[in-house]
């Protein structure tokens, strides 16, 4: 005899009954997770190691973002919809010089350091993921929520931060504006998470020595004792790694992707910076250092760098056309200025030009509080920005004409560029042909 479903309403009914009561099986199956290493111990090790980076991920991350001055407006604002969520913003300083240099480069650094710990945390509470019922209790679906949100909101950084770091935009939205709306998704979940979980960490730790752990061998390695998380398996396999193990492989593979990043911010390792597409990217002799954005890469025509090229100033006492030999006639000064991009690399090189005060002072605009630059790049992000009336009186923000001794290349802006002290690397505009104090997009 040949069964057949029971399509009853009986039968279907029960079935329904029994999913709604035990889960839907596979991994919302309490014993479908065996590993003897999973428990709150582990857990809490890697939260604990989360919380203090996360927070530093957060401060340098919003730092970062006020540093791009979005309320200046134009094409520095890519989040006008932001509210409250700006209430930080401050005007950002020109000293020291290195300052958004280490500010992003520790950003980019660490939130790739932090890759491997991040999935490892994932998989230490994969079981609380998949726990049935999805929501017992007021407190229980708070707790979830905070966890969908976090949970979703980490991987979407991590993601698309990556992708950035690649400059890989798969996504059809902003770099800028969905990481920094998702960046406070993810800091008011995290915020609740820690609330909810922080005495269940800080118990977690004392229940047993770092140290004497360290010491325990696979073969001595069982589970822990079960938890009201249910995070330990209640049917547990032999153990086929240490927790030290664990923690080594997660360890390792954290300070082995360092070592293949930091060489992007740090130039005597640039070599070493396998995994970052301007590492190994350079110009030729005194510009041999990273290119962002190539000059075939924008539409500006070559005569347009040539004789005939000329800077505009405009300010409230008129306008002043210069050519570029005028421009090397003026007060020429150098100076040492790194050049640090939000996708985590930078340089420090040494720059040769006139004090973009001293322009300013020709037509009036000295005590303005803003210029706007204009390049002769045809659209895009980079074609405009305004910088603030701070760093237009700064002393060693400079209308750079040469670089290391020489002339500009084409692909580092020649005929002139700006050079901002501790500004993020796209405020340094390239191919500058107008100057407007006092103006803006």
């Amino acid at each position: 005899m040949t069964a057949t479903a029971d399509t009853s309403p009986t039968g279907l009914r029960g079935r329904v009954e029994h999913v709604v009561r035990h889960g839907p099986g596979g991994p919302f199956r309490e014993r479908s997770w065996r590993s003897p290493l999973r428990g709150p111990w582990l857990t809490s090790v890697l939260a604990l190691v989360l919380l203090v980076g996360l927070l530093v991920l957060i401060v340098t991350g919003l730092l970062s973002y006020a540093a791009y001055d979005p309320r200046l407006g134009g094409s520095n604002e890519q989040t006008p919809g932001r509210g409250a969520l700006a209430f930080f913003l401050f005007t950002w300083p020109t000293s020291p010089a290195w300052l958004y240099r280490v500010n992003q480069g520790t950003h980019v650094l660490l939130g790739i350091a932090l890759v491997p710990v991040v999935l490892a945390k994932l998989w230490s509470v994969a079981p609380k993921l998949f726990e049935w019922p999805p929501v017992a209790s007021p407190a229980k679906a708070l707790e979830r929520l905070s966890i969908l949100l976090i949970v979703g909101s980490i991987l979407l950084l991590m993601v698309t931060g990556v992708m950035n770091v690649q400059y890989d935009y798969a996504w059809g939205f902003s770099f800028y504006t969905g990481h920094f709306y998702a960046a406070w998704v993810f800091i008011a979940a995290f915020a609740a998470h820690v609330g909810l979980k922080l005495p269940v960490m800080v118990r977690s730790l004392r229940s047993r020595s770092f140290v004497a752990e360290m010491r325990v061998s696979t073969k001595d390695t069982v589970a822990e004792p079960r938890d009201a998380d249910h995070l330990v398996s209640p049917d547990p396999l032999p153990a086929t790694m240490s927790r030290r193990g664990a923690l080594a492989v997660v360890g390792g593979g954290s300070l082995g992707l360092l070592a293949l990043s930091v060489g992007q911010s740090v130039d005597p390792l640039r070599p070493t910076a396998l995994l970052s597409p301007r590492g190994q990217s350079y110009g030729d002799g005194p510009n041999d250092f990273q290119v962002n954005t190539t000059f075939g890469e924008t539409r500006i025509e070559p005569a347009e760098t040539g004789s005939a090229w000329r800077l505009t100033l405009v300010g409230p006492s008129g306008t002043v056309v210069l050519r570029r030999d005028e421009l090397l006639s003026m007060a020429m000064v150098s100076e040492e200025l790194p050049i640090a991009c939000v996708e985590g690399w930078s340089t420090s090189q040494r720059w040769t030009g006139v004090r973009l005060r001293e322009l300013a002072a020709l037509v009036g605009g000295a005590d303005e509080e803003s210029v706007f630059v204009e390049s002769l790049q045809k659209g895009g992000a980079f074609s405009t920005h305004t910088l603030s009336g701070r760093q237009v009186r700064a002393a060693r923000t400079l209308l750079a004409l040469k670089v290391n001794g020489v002339d500009l290349s084409l692909d580092h802006g020649f005929p002139a560029r700006i050079i901002v002290p501790a500004a993020p690397g796209v405020r340094n505009t390239k191919w500058v042909r107008t100057l407007v104090f006092g103006g803006s997009a």
